[in-house]
This record gives structure tokens, C-alpha cells and sequence, in this order.
């Protein structure tokens, strides 16, 4: 338990020390670039600015919101907290979809207006600062993310990427405005075009949290996974009516394991935990497994048992 808390105690500081980098570049690359927009005529870059500041929302929902997803199980809460985490996701995701219709929006706005200003070149090596410092954040921010499995501070990094690939079209359109000013439509056509990356990266994020919001559980081949190490162990001669549920990127499971009805109760106790502590140490990022022990069903053989134990089961209506 202590160091349980030790690694949740350390995840929090690596998500609030990658978010906080994070923003404070936000902030910089917002200012250059609303500055930039301003004083050297490009509405790109003065909409980029813009995508730049949605980062500090995102940003802010992940600072606030580890320290309660992080939080160990408690009374009312005997699954954890990660459900705050998906929440945090999704918002993200939601918000990444806001900001893409935004960009299209504006980029319409821009193919019927037109723009009176070309812009100078100083807004072209603004653009391309920010389209590699994002990169490097993304790349650094994900990483980072990986390693203390964290699906919000992943997300957070796909924000990143999302501006980085927006000032994309905004450098290409000022560098071509600014040598071809009658080319100056590439500018929105451009904005467009990445506005539907920046909405397919949304999906990628909210679908998963869509998954776990409606309790799916893992894939046939993570259930199949499950079954076989079950059954691995001495003792165990079959496994039927396994159950899981994702929250915050845990697995949380439960099974039915059929073993000798002549067995002691101490010999099931710890047959239940050998199973229990075998599937918890293996690489599915399962927390916890609830073991139910079932004697074999009279009408069928062990070997009937076991080879029925990777079809689908009926989900019980309660536990026996």
C-alpha cells in the first residue's frame, strides 16, 4: 500500500510538471502569435493564437483534475476514481472538435472577406517556431504519458500535435502570401483542410472514453488472454463468466474458476489468490480480480469444461 501511494504520489507530480511546461509554452506561443497577427497582418496566425489559448483550457482540466483521479479506492468510491480521468478526456477530445469547427468557421469567413493586408515575414518565422516547439512538446508530452499511463495527459499531448499541424497551413499560407499576395486564399482553403486532422484526432481520443463510459469490457483476444492463464494453474479445471470493466485505463475483473469440489476451503482460498495475483502481474494492466470457485456441473466432463470456457457466457443477473 505505501508504495501504491509512493507511484500515485509520483504520477501526480510527472502529469502536473509536463502540463505546467506545457502551458507556460502555450501561453508564450498564444501572445507571439496574437502579437504577430496583429502588428504584421496575418489573420492565419491571429487565428492560430486562438488555437493556442484552448491549449490552456485543456491544460488547467488535466492540473486540476490528477489529483482526484489519482485518488486510491475509498468507501463511496470502491472502483477508484479513474472515471474522472475519462471525463477529463473526453472533455479534451470534445474540446479539440470545438476548435476544429471553429478554424473551418473561420477560414469561411476569411474565402468570402478576404484579407486587404498581406503579411510580413516575421509572421512566417512565428508560425514555424510554433509548428516545431509543439511537435517537440507533443512528442516529449506523450512520452511521458506512456510511462505513468496516464489516457488524459496523452490526450493533453494530442492537443499539442493538433496545434502543431495548425500553424502547418498558416506558415505555408503567410510564406506564399507574402511572395504571391494574389495567392492569398491558400490561407483558409489550408485552415480547412487541417481543421479535418484536428477532428479526426478528436475522435481518437473520445472514442476510448465512449468505450468505458458504456462499460465495454476488454477484446475477445484480452478475454481469451484471461481464460488461458486461469487455467494454467494446477487445480483449475476450467473458467467461464469472466466479467471486466475499464476505468481510467485500469482493468477491474471478476471470474468463475471451476476446480475439485473435494478441495478444502483453505486449498480454494489460495487457489483464488494464485489466479488472482497471476492475472494482476500480467501485462493487461489489470488492478484487481475478484475470483468466484465453482464445483464442475454434473452433466459435463473436465474436458467439456474447459473447452467450453472461451465461448461467450451469459452474463449472470447476480452473483452466486
Amino acid at each position: 500500500m505505501p508504495s501504491e501511494t509512493k507511484q500515485n504520489t509520483q504520477t501526480i507530480r510527472t502529469v502536473r510538471f509536463v502540463t505546467v511546461v506545457g502551458m507556460i509554452l502555450n501561453i508564450v506561443l498564444a501572445v507571439a502569435k496574437a502579437a504577430g497577427g496583429l502588428f504584421f497582418y496575418s489573420q492565419a496566425l491571429l487565428a492560430d493564437a486562438v488555437h493556442s489559448l484552448s491549449d490552456l483550457v485543456t491544460d488547467l482540466a488535466v492540473i486540476l483534475g490528477v489529483k482526484y483521479w489519482s485518488a486510491p479506492p475509498d468507501r463511496q468510491h470502491p472502483y477508484g476514481h479513474g472515471r474522472i480521468e475519462t471525463l477529463v478526456s473526453a472533455f479534451i477530445g470534445i474540446a479539440l472538435a470545438a476548435v476544429a469547427v471553429g478554424l473551418v468557421w473561420d477560414a469561411v469567413g476569411m474565402i468570402r472577406h478576404g484579407s486587404s493586408h498581406g503579411p510580413a515575414g516575421y509572421a512566417f518565422a512565428i508560425a514555424v517556431f510554433s509548428v516545431i516547439s509543439k511537435e517537440v512538446l507533443f512528442r516529449w508530452t506523450r512520452a511521458k504519458a506512456r510511462a505513468v499511463n496516464s489516457s488524459a495527459m496523452e490526450a493533453n499531448a494530442w492537443h499539442h500535435r493538433s496545434d502543431a499541424i495548425s500553424s502547418i497551413p498558416a506558415a505555408i499560407a503567410i510564406a506564399v502570401a507574402y511572395f504571391f499576395p494574389k495567392l492569398q486564399f491558400i490561407d483558409p482553403v489550408g485552415a480547412i483542410l487541417v481543421s479535418f486532422f484536428v477532428l479526426h484526432a478528436a475522435w481518437t481520443i473520445v472514442r476510448p472514453t465512449l468505450h468505458e463510459l458504456s462499460e465495454t469490457g476488454v477484446s475477445r483476444e484480452d478475454q481469451a488472454k484471461i481464460y488461458r492463464m486461469a487455467t494454467s494453474l494446477p487445480g483449475v479445471i476450467g473458467a467461464h463468466a469472466l466479467r471486466t470493466r475499464n476505468t481510467g485505463g485500469a482493468i477491474w475483473a471478476d471470474i468463475h474458476i471451476i476446480v475439485d469440489p473435494d478441495m478444502t476451503v483453505r486449498e480454494g482460498h489460495d487457489l483464488s489468490h494464485q489466479v488472482r495475483d497471476l492475472l494482476v502481474e500480467s501485462d493487461l494492466n489489470i488492478v484487481d480480480v475478484v475470483v468466484h470457485l465453482e464445483p464442475p456441473s454434473p452433466s459435463k466432463s473436465k474436458t467439456t469444461t474447459v473447452k467450453c470456457q472461451y465461448q461467450d457466457q451469459p452474463t449472470p443477473s447476480s452473483r452466486s
